[in-house]
């Protein structure tokens, strides 16, 4: 990174910080209103269970060594699951977009008889097939949680503004009964969005109605694990991009950093070609 680039970073960082202390005003966006509405449905399911506060909670976000989390009650999910006793919140938007049933391109159906390898048999995704959730949002009502600078391993070199998640596409590897997966972090739950001590730091998930289910899976990830059936036990941890293996993973969504990198390296290429085509002279 380029020490303008770096300083430009922490001056925004700090603008951010700063606003967040003078309780900067909400957006009133269509779309802030509509995630808004969708994280008020996941608080009223939320168990009220008292739990240590801040300041005695471990302390998370001081390590970009990713630990494991063991043995974590793992339940599949699907883009544009309607919502059920045990998942009271549809899935045709997540916590970071309300469009994502659209973006990606379709109902990611997850019976074994309408896929195609690790792809819904009815379409090519337009985003990663391989996805999760984790239950912490660090945005709410379209601003920055104010925790979030500090209990975020990645946040100070992903920011960007205020009320843009810098946790929505982060890279998990998700270890199964069998081998292991790689997939993006796309939306919030299971049934909390504010659980940061466990998802980066040493906590356990808490008590929900799926036996303290700590992590969601898309049926890519199920497949490639080898789940047994809707709800198994999976280990899971963050990893950088650059300990992510080519795999399933790789190859498909708008929002896949390997394909994203394809897609520069193919203009990079074409513009090199074009400058080293000699001009053609006209008579």
């Amino acid at each position: 990174m380029r020490n303008s680039d770096f300083f430009l970073r922490a001056a925004l960082t700090g603008l951010f910080l700063a606003a967040l202390a003078a309780g900067a005003e909400a957006s009133t966006s269509f779309e802030d209103q509509a995630l808004r509405l969708r994280e008020s449905v996941l608080l009223r399911v939320e168990p009220r269970i008292s739990r240590p506060s801040v300041k005695t909670s471990p302390r998370a976000g001081n390590s970009r060594s990713h630990s494991w989390k063991n043995n974590i009650v793992t339940t599949v999910f699907w883009v544009g699951e309607q919502p059920t006793q045990n998942n009271p919140v549809p899935n045709c938007k997540s916590s970071w977009d309300v469009e994502w049933a659209r973006n990606f391109g379709g109902y990611d159906n997850p019976e074994p008889r309408t896929r195609r390898g690790y792809l819904p048999a009815a379409f090519i995704p337009r985003q990663n097939p391989f996805y999760v959730a984790l239950p912490y949002n660090d945005v709410t009502k379209g601003r920055t949680k104010p925790e979030a600078p500090r209990v975020i391993p990645w946040f100070r070199e992903a920011f960007v503004k205020a009320g843009q998640s810098v946790c929505k596409g982060r890279w998990v590897v998700v270890r199964g009964r069998t081998r292991e997966a790689y997939a993006q972090w796309e939306d919030c739950g299971p049934f909390r969005t504010d659980h940061w001590q466990y998802v980066f730091g040493n906590q356990r998930p808490l008590p929900n109605l799926n036996q303290a289910a700590g992590l969601d899976v898309s049926p890519a990830v199920r497949d490639y694990i080898g789940m047994r059936g809707g709800k198994d036990v999976a280990s899971w941890r963050f990893v950088e991009f650059r300990e992510v293996p080519r795999g399933p993973w790789a190859k498909y969504g708008d929002n896949n950093t390997f394909v994203q990198q394809r897609r520069r390296g193919d203009v990079r290429f074409a513009e090199t070609g074009r400058s080293a085509t000699p001009a053609t002279s006209r008579n």
